[in-house]
């Protein structure tokens, strides 16, 4: 981890040098001395990466360097601190005197310094032929392995299947590692269950929920879940979880119940008396299952056997159950040790697939296994410790680069569903991501996330319309090694703050030292604790309940916290924006929640923003800060309607602008767009017959934003109706941006003579029509159709007659009708198009027959040995 603190560090210093260099006159020269040895840090550690893992010394030396590192940039940023806000040197005081503790530093980096010079000589030999820093190959991402539960699967399917006199609760109970959600999730999606169960639901409970998350959840998938529906009690919620689930059949998982209390809590919203009703849930404590069926016991989950051991191994490293002879023995004694836990088998498998695929030489490869597997202690004794050590094995063959990257995802809460914008960008603003020359920041991320998930670190939870990975979650057992290890004393990485008994665990005294800070629950407590953490970097909140600040708590934060690079408080509603907040001179990432209508002009003065999101209860935001002059500025998101500052004669175009959504339809001028031409993603909310006049004179700004791919135009006229003020047209084709990919469109009220246009964008992929962006009895398309389209989407549309032949979509993968209420009929041509595996159905009742004779075209297809994949046919709600 030190790699990545020298390169945050070095580059810091470089910006502040050369943009800010009157922030640190009093220590420029101390500076320019520690950038030099920077330079040497950073050469060292590229040219020892390979060697560390063989020399302690080399170890320690880089152990030494990362909290130098980490303690020069504390110093450095707090006189950057003291030096724009004066007021903030009784803040630090307490922590350190910053001018006496640069000197010291810079002595100790001198001693470090002298250290590294003699180490580099006596490794010069083994260094000269070091490719330098070690970079992994990505993996393939490979898809969920089940083994060893056939016979379970099969059990349970025919539990779910009979018929019973009430309500039937089916257990699956086990240690951690087991594969409980791993059963619980093949039976979810066995294709007998799908058809039989019109209704399927899955919920994660963990340790920490409430009620009524877990009410919406269910509910989300019978009505739309609005501002009146959130305000309702956990009562009234589950009166209505009861009233929706009292007729017909359904399935809910309920994956990882921890208490028998947890379980009462819920089962109030479950109708007792309706016998077609099944509930599947998994717990780690055979109790809970005992109370939820007392006639019937449930299904405990066994170690895998010696065979299924290495059967899964198999497919974990080579995709199939084949193994090169010269691996064979090698690799069997490995799965002998994983003491049959699937969990510890994958994690091996994930080391395994990086050692198999980083050398064509068998026999490198063969040594490479021999070594994993004497480092493999023989535990058979104790399945967990078997677990533990296999994780940390796992760790400890991460390449440098990924390590803080794995142990940042301890910060997110226990089956929490990450979004994967937001986990890269806190890695970018935490300086986890290092700069390589022909990719930007966000694609490096993004191959350090295909890393981990293809090492069985994370896995993959929803996929975006374009295939890409959309969120992931990490396995409880995997986050607890996270939490342990960066909370040592040794790392002091990161921290969870949790209330036991009435008291904080770590006590409040203890914040000052941690570098990392998040707390899911007992939110406003902490706050009036007054915590002070002059080391803390990043302090988030996934808090499952709303927390409203207001008086003395609203400025808590920004005062306990000036050293702030991550700030995630979306739970947190602010009754105002907090002076102090505009102090917060080396934030980076922040996500805000607030219930006004403008963003104050001090956010400029947070001079080193990335990514700035921000939620509000208005309709419309005001921008009064100038983002212009923010010129680290990546990511600006809000979920209302922005209207941006007037461009001043100082303003310069931003290079590094990826992201801006949502903006009101008249900012999208020459002049905005001119300073944004690096866009990939672009979100215009508003009044979008301004934007699409009868001369496209707004719209025509679009086609010179080459980087751009993703287009979202929502039509909002509130308060009159969407109707009224319906689009008329669509520009010609050659006016959109050349390479836009994803286009979604919604209130647009476009006739459907007009889609063909769309078909002419040769780029596009994606295509997501919402809440009637086009409205007519009738859409016959013409001409060549959509020939690059892979994902459809078509919602809440007035569509009774859609005629179209399969070569009009060669490529479509795709499609999804929802609140299509009068559409008759899918066109069957469909079938055709061999990439075509998923229709997904909502509320569009008239057309599920043709969409089950596209499925058995389908099937008839994969019974004559034609190469097309699997067919998914989703039919919701049941059929009448």
């Amino acid at each position: 981890m030190a790699d990545a603190a020298v390169d945050f560090l070095l580059e810091k210093l470089q910006h502040l040098l050369f943009h800010q260099s009157l922030l640190i006159i009093d220590v420029k020269k101390q500076v320019e001395k520690l950038v030099e040895d920077l330079h040497l840090f950073k050469l060292f550690l590229e040219d020892s990466a390979k060697n560390r893992r063989k020399d302690e010394s080399l170890r320690e030396l880089a152990r030494h360097i990362h909290d130098v590192v980490y303690e020069a940039e504390d110093i450095i940023d707090a006189l950057v601190t003291q030096a724009a806000n004066s007021k903030s040197r009784s803040y630090f005081s307490r922590a350190f005197d910053a001018p006496t503790k640069l000197l010291t530093i810079i002595n100790d980096i001198d001693t470090i310094c002298a250290m590294v010079g003699n180490k580099a000589w006596i490794h010069s030999a083994d260094l000269a032929g070091d490719e330098g820093l070690q970079k992994s190959e990505v993996p393939l991402l490979r898809q969920d392995n089940v083994v060893g539960f056939e016979d379970g699967a099969k059990k349970l399917i025919g539990f779910l299947l009979e018929e019973a006199p009430q309500l039937d609760v089916i257990s699956i109970v086990g240690m951690p590692g087991l594969g409980k959600t791993t059963l619980a999730r093949k039976i979810f999606n066995d294709p007998v269950i799908r058809y039989e169960f019109p209704v399927c639901i899955w919920i994660y409970i963990s340790k920490e929920f409430t009620k009524k998350d877990v009410f919406l959840a269910i509910l989300k998938e019978f009505t739309r879940i609005d501002e009146h529906m959130n305000g309702k009690s956990d009562h009234e919620l589950a009166q209505l979880v009861a009233a929706y689930l009292e007729r017909g059949k359904f399935l809910i998982v309920m994956d990882d119940i921890w208490t028998v209390e947890d379980w009462y809590t819920l089962q109030i919203a479950l109708p007792n008396n309706n016998n077609k009703g099944k509930v599947l849930i998994t717990s780690r404590h055979v109790q809970v299952a005992r109370h939820a069926n007392r006639s019937r016991f449930p299904h405990d989950l066994r170690l895998l056997t010696k065979d299924e051991s290495w059967l899964l191994l198999q497919y974990e490293v080579f995709g199939k159950p084949e193994c090169p002879p010269e691996l064979e023995v090698v690799g069997k004694s490995i799965a002998g040790k994983c003491c049959g836990l699937p969990l510890a088998i994958v994690v091996v498998g994930g080391i395994l697939v990086n050692e198999f695929s980083a050398s064509d030489d068998m026999s490198a490869t063969r040594n490479a296994w021999t070594k994993v597997f004497e480092s493999i202690d023989d535990l058979n004794e104790d399945p967990k410790r078997c677990i533990e050590r296999i994780i940390a094995l796992s760790y400890d063959k991460l390449p440098y680069h990924l390590r803080a990257c794995f142990l940042y995802l301890g910060m997110f809460p226990e089956d929490f569903e990450i979004p994967i914008w937001k986990l890269l960008g806190m890695w970018i603003a935490e300086g986890f991501i290092q700069k390589e020359s022909s990719i930007n920041l966000e694609e490096t991320a993004e191959n350090y996330l295909k890393d981990l998930i293809g090492r069985n670190l994370l896995k993959v939870d929803k996929r975006r319309s374009d295939g890409g990975v959309k969120t992931c979650r990490i396995h409880n057992m995997l986050r607890d090694f996270c939490k342990n290890r960066a909370g040592s004393e040794t790392e002091n990485f990161l921290q969870e703050v949790e209330m036991y008994n009435d008291g904080f665990v770590p006590p409040i005294s203890h914040v000052e030292k941690v570098r990392r800070l998040c707390i899911h629950a007992n939110v406003l407590e902490f706050l009036s604790s007054q915590p002070y953490g002059p080391r803390v970097r990043s302090f988030v909140c996934f808090s499952k309940k709303n927390v409203s600040l207001e008086g003395g708590s609203i400025s808590t934060i920004p005062k306990a916290f000036k050293l702030l690079k991550v700030l995630d408080a979306k739970p947190m509603k602010f009754a105002r924006i907090p002076s102090e907040l505009y102090h917060l001179f080396h934030l980076r990432y922040i996500i805000l929640s607030f219930n006004l209508a403008s963003l104050p002009k001090y956010f400029s003065k947070l001079w080193s923003i990335q990514t700035l999101v921000v939620y509000t209860t208005c309709r419309t935001l005001e921008i009064k800060a100038d983002i212009w002059q923010m010129i680290q500025l990546r990511h600006f998101k809000t979920n209302a309607s922005a209207t941006l500052p007037e461009i001043g004669q100082g303003s310069k175009a931003s290079g590094q602008l990826q992201t801006l959504s949502r903006i009101s339809p008249q900012n999208c001028t020459k002049e905005v767009l001119e300073r944004a031409q690096n866009l990939k993603e672009l979100g215009i909310r508003g009044e979008l017959a301004l934007l699409l006049d009868d001369d496209y004179r707004l719209f025509d700004n679009l086609v010179k934003l080459e980087e751009l791919v993703k287009l979202k135009l929502q039509n909002d006229v509130f308060p009159s109706p969407p109707s009224i003020h319906q689009l008329q047209s669509l520009p010609p084709s050659f006016k959109f941006p050349p390479n836009l990919k994803s286009l979604t469109l919604s209130h647009t009220f476009l006739d459907w003579k007009h889609i063909s246009i769309l078909g002419l964008l040769k780029n596009l992929k994606v295509l997501k029509l919402k809440e009637k962006a086009f409205v007519g009895d009738c859409w016959e398309v013409t001409g060549g159709g959509f020939h690059h389209l892979e994902f459809l989407h078509i919602g809440r549309t007035n569509l009774v007659t859609w005629v179209a032949l399969g070569y009009q979509f060669p490529k479509l993968k795709c499609l999804e009708l929802h609140n299509c209420e009068q559409l008759r009929q899918i066109p069957v041509g469909l079938a055709d198009v061999p990439y075509f595996h998923a229709l997904d159905l909502c509320r569009s009742k008239y057309a599920t027959a043709s969409a089950k004779k596209i499925r058995e075209a389908k099937e008839r297809q994969a019974d004559q040995a034609v190469e097309v994949e699997g067919f998914k046919l989703s039919i919701f709600p049941p059929d009448e």
